[in-house]
């Protein structure tokens, strides 16, 4: 639908979507006030999308596929699990550092019940991207075979989502990429299979680092 719009107006168009939806509460958006803001024809608007809602998730998906694109091109040049992984989610806190709007749209204003009953809303490229990495991680005996991998992808994208939000509600006191690495190894911790983590016993601890 997008497509069909002159780019200029899809341009304006964009710009006011992301504005209004990333600073005002949802429910008191509305296409009147998006076509004033974009100055775009109240009627162009609900012909193309009839609501403000499809409005919103069609821009989410160009928005989204961008990092759905940045996640695909870094996963086909790297060879160990871990590290896509850790790419993985290194890529998703850069890209919502870099459009905290976009981020405040996903996880602070978009009522989630709303976009999960929405197509939209499976973003299956990106999906199925990690997905696989995943599941090839579980056949090897690396990723806990004994979670499904869904489970595995929302525990992962849970942790990013509570740490933009804080971001936020701290200020953005740091950078959220600052710490990702570190942050990375306690969301790995929970996603390695337990049979091959190695425990560190007293006994292998050298005495003169013993306390």
């Amino acid at each position: 639908m997008l497509d069909e719009l002159n780019p200029e107006v899809r341009e304006r168009l964009e710009k006011a979507v992301m504005e209004i939806f990333s600073t005002a509460d949802f429910h008191k958006a509305s296409i009147r006030v998006i076509a004033e803001k974009a100055g775009v024809s109240f009627t162009t608007i609900y012909k193309h999308y009839g609501s403000k809602e499809r409005l919103l998730f069609a821009f989410v998906n160009i928005w989204m596929s961008e990092l759905t694109e940045r996640i695909a091109d870094h996963l086909n040049g790297i060879e160990d699990l871990k590290e896509k992984l850790r790419k993985v989610f290194w890529l998703h806190l850069d890209y919502y550092e870099r459009n905290e709007k976009l981020g405040r749209i996903l996880f602070m204003t978009l009522p989630m019940q709303t976009w999960m009953t929405d197509e939209s809303f499976d973003q299956k490229k990106r999906v199925n991207l990690i997905i696989e990495v995943l599941k090839k991680g579980q056949q090897q005996g690396i990723i806990n075979p004994n979670i499904r991998a869904g489970s595995l992808l929302d525990f992962m994208l849970g942790f990013i989502q509570r740490l933009f939000f804080m971001w936020i509600i701290r200020g953005k006191q740091e950078s959220l990429v600052e710490n990702a690495h570190n942050l990375f190894e306690m969301v790995w911790q929970g996603m390695a299979n337990p049979a091959i983590v190695r425990y560190i016993k007293p006994t292998d601890i050298p005495k003169n680092q013993k306390q």
